[in-house]
C-alpha cells in the first residue's frame, strides 16, 4: 500500500469522528445524579451570579430547593418530568449559536445541556446524601463557630479605617480604630486564604473556595456589603490574590499549578501561566503593572508578563538546593516617598523657593522605585530579590538575590512591606507556636514582638505604619507597634466575641 492510500483510512477516521460530534449528544444511559452530575455543572458555571450572596434576576442555583423556584421572570427554573417548561435549560440551552447563560461566558457544552435535560426529564431527585446535606450558610443563615477560626489572611484598607480578617465562609471586617466588627461578608467559600483590598480602597478581593471541590476569587464592595464577582476557577481552593496597581487587574495562585488573574469588574480570565510544577500560593504585580511574580511548593518564583502571558523567566534559582523548601509569601517592596529638590542644602519649601528663585511648581525628586521581591516559605528565611535580570543568565546562578535574612524559626506563612519599604514584617509557625518579627529591609536589623502565643498565619501594615496587625490558629488578631515590638491590641475573629482589649 502506497503512502497516499494509507492515508485514506485515517481521514476517513477523522471526517467520521467529526460528524459524530456535530451529532446531538445521546440521552443519559441510566440515571443521571443532580449531586454527582448536575451540581458540579452549576458549582463551575451558575453559581457565581446565582447565590444569596448575588441572586442575579432572582434565582439561586446553589440549592436543590431553590433551583424548583421561579426568578424575577416568574418562569420555574425546573419543572421535574418537564425539561420542556424549564426556564433553566432554556436559559443555557443553544439558540442560533448562542445561550443566554451563562452570562459573558462560554455557553455549556452540548453534553453538560443534556446532563440537565435528562436529569429534568427522569424527575429532577434530589440525591444529595445525607451527610453533605449541610445547613445553609448566607446573611440570613451566618456561619456558626464552635471555636475560633484559624486565621489565614489579614488586610487593612489604603486609608486605614478598615482591617479585613479571614473567617469561614466569610471575609469579617473590623475598624481599624477600635477594631469593633463592622460587618460580615458572607459567601460560597468555606475557606478565605487571601484577601486584599484593591489601590483605592474600593473594592476588597478575597481568594479561598471548598477544599476539591472549587475554587472562588470574591470581589466586594466593602462600604455597601455587596458582592460584585464571584468567579469559580479550578476543583480545590486559590491562593495569594493580589492587585494590579491600575486596580485593573486581579491575580491569584491556584492548587492545579497555575497561576490565573481577571477582570475584577466582571470575572473573566485575562492571564494564565501553567509553568509552576506545584501549588502556586502568592502573587505580586511589579510596580508598573506589567509582570507578575509568583511563588509555589516547587521552590520557585517565577515572572510572566502580563500583556502577553507569557512566562519570562525564573527569579530565583532553581538548582536543586538552592532554596531548601516551598515558598508561600511574596509581596513587593514599594516606592520611598517623594524627597524635597534641596538648593544649597535648603528644603525648597515655599519660603526656601522664593529666597533661592525657585518656581514654586519645581518637582520634587521622583520617588525611588524598586522592583524588589521579598519571598519566604518552608525555611523560614526571608530573601529579598531582583524582579528583572541585569546580568545574563549563567547555568546555576542566583544573581537576582540581593540579601537574605536571619530565619524565623518554622515556615514563614506571610511577608509585608512597610508602607515606606524601608521595614518588613513575617509570621511564622513551628510546633504549635508562632513569632512575628519586623526587620529593617536594608540592614536586617530586627523586632520581635511580644505576646505572640500561637501559630502565627497572616501579617499587614497599617498604612500610617505605625501598628501591624497579624493572625493565626488560635484565632486572635494581635496588633504591635512595629518600632518596640509592644502590644497594642488583641482580639478574637468571632463575631460573638468580645472588643479589643488595649495594652
Amino acid at each position: 500500500m502506497t503512502a497516499s492510500r494509507a492515508l485514506f483510512p485515517a481521514l476517513f477516521a477523522v471526517l467520521a469522528a467529526d460528524a459524530r460530534a456535530a451529532d446531538p449528544p445521546a440521552p443519559a444511559a441510566g440515571p443521571v445524579s443532580y449531586y454527582k452530575d448536575i451540581r458540579p455543572i452549576l458549582a463551575q458555571h451558575c453559581n457565581g451570579c446565582h447565590q444569596p450572596a448575588k441572586p442575579q434576576g432572582g434565582y439561586i442555583t446553589t440549592g436543590h430547593a431553590d433551583l424548583l423556584k421561579a426568578g424575577e421572570r416568574e418562569k420555574p427554573g425546573v419543572v421535574p418530568g418537564r425539561p420542556a417548561g424549564s426556564y433553566l435549560v432554556d436559559q443555557v440551552a443553544l439558540h442560533d449559536g448562542k445561550a443566554e447563560m451563562p452570562k459573558g461566558r462560554d455557553p455549556l457544552s452540548p453534553i453538560q445541556v443534556q446532563l440537565v435535560t435528562d436529569w429534568i426529564a427522569q424527575g429532577a431527585a434530589d440525591d444529595t446524601p445525607v451527610s453533605a446535606r449541610a445547613a445553609p450558610v448566607d446573611a440570613d443563615h451566618p456561619p456558626v463557630y464552635a471555636a475560633p477560626p484559624v486565621v489565614t489572611a489579614v488586610a487593612f484598607d489604603p486609608a486605614g479605617e478598615y482591617l479585613a480578617v479571614a473567617g469561614f465562609h466569610e471575609v469579617l471586617l473590623y475598624s481599624a480604630k477600635d477594631y469593633r466588627l463592622v460587618s460580615r461578608l458572607i459567601g460560597l467559600a468555606e475557606r478565605i486564604n487571601a484577601v486584599a483590598f484593591s489601590p483605592d480602597g474600593r473594592r476588597l478581593a478575597a481568594a479561598g473556595g471548598s477544599p476539591g471541590r472549587f475554587g472562588e476569587v470574591q470581589v466586594w464592595d466593602p462600604a455597601r456589603g455587596k458582592l460584585i464577582v464571584s468567579a469559580p476557577f479550578t476543583f480545590d481552593t486559590l491562593y495569594g490574590v493580589s492587585w494590579s496597581p491600575d486596580g485593573k487587574v486581579l491575580a491569584f495562585g491556584c492548587a492545579d499549578n497555575t497561576v490565573r488573574a481577571i477582570d475584577p469588574a466582571g470575572g473573566k480570565q485575562v492571564l494564565f501561566m501553567g509553568t509552576h510544577s506545584d501549588w502556586v500560593l502568592g502573587t505580586a504585580f511589579s510596580q508598573d503593572g506589567k509582570h507578575l511574580a509568583s511563588v509555589s511548593r516547587d521552590m520557585s518564583m517565577k515572572l510572566t508578563e502580563v500583556p502577553t502571558q507569557r512566562f519570562m523567566d525564573n527569579v530565583t534559582s532553581i538548582t536543586p538546593g538552592a532554596l531548601k523548601g516551598g515558598l508561600m509569601a511574596v509581596d513587593r517592596r514599594p516606592p520611598l516617598p517623594p524627597v524635597p529638590v534641596r538648593v544649597f542644602g535648603i528644603d525648597t519649601g515655599r519660603k526656601a523657593r522664593r529666597m533661592q528663585k525657585v518656581p514654586t511648581d519645581a518637582p520634587d525628586v521622583p520617588p525611588k522605585v524598586y522592583d524588589e521581591l521579598l519571598i519566604a516559605g518552608a525555611d523560614g528565611t526571608p530573601r529579598l530579590y531582583k524582579m528583572h535580570r541585569e546580568v545574563p543568565r549563567v547555568i546555576g546562578d542566583d544573581a537576582n538575590k540581593v540579601r537574605e535574612y536571619e530565619a524565623l524559626p518554622g515556615r514563614v506563612a506571610s511577608v509585608a512591606f512597610g508602607p515606606d519599604g524601608k521595614h518588613f514584617a513575617a509570621c511564622s509557625s513551628l510546633d504549635g507556636k508562632g513569632e512575628v518579627r519586623v526587620y529593617e529591609t536594608d540592614t536586617g536589623k530586627k523586632v520581635v514582638f511580644e505576646q505572640v502565643s500561637g501559630p502565627a498565619y497572616a501579617v499587614a501594615w497599617r498604612p500610617d505604619g505605625k501598628a501591624v496587625a497579624s493572625a493565626g490558629f488560635e484565632g486572635k488578631v494581635w496588633v504591635h507597634d512595629p518600632a518596640t515590638g509592644k502590644l497594642l491590641a488583641e482580639f478574637v475573629a468571632l463575631p460573638s466575641a468580645p472588643p479589643a482589649t488595649s495594652r
